[in-house]
């Protein structure tokens, strides 16, 4: 017979300690891209600056940490520039492709 496990017993998931590399933040931004959520990707974007060190992606991109921690909050709503300062920092870009498989001019 297995015992149950109770939720205050699991430890707490961090995305944070998953994103090892830029193959792997790559993949996670794109998902949460897909959920077409400007909060969504705010708070993605600080997890993977967490995951990186944020002070060094504050310094990498320009953005005091102060500026950073308070711009990728799961409520803000940053602005293009800033979120495209910090994917540089990440070592990431937005791309876009076609919604409905392939270009007519392709």
């Amino acid at each position: 017979m297995s015992k149950k496990v109770k939720m205050s017993e699991l430890p707490e998931f961090d995305m944070a300690e998953h994103l090892a590399d830029e193959r792997a933040i790559a993949d996670y931004l794109t998902i949460v891209l897909e959920e077409n959520d400007p909060a969504a990707l705010a708070d993605a974007l600080g997890t993977v600056a967490r995951a990186r060190g944020m002070t060094e992606i504050a310094k990498t991109s320009g953005i005091t940490r102060e500026a950073l921690y308070k711009a990728l909050r799961p409520t803000s709503q940053p602005r293009f520039e800033t979120v495209s300062r910090v994917c540089a920092a990440l070592g990431v870009k937005l791309i876009a492709v076609p919604v409905h498989g392939e270009s007519a001019h392709a």
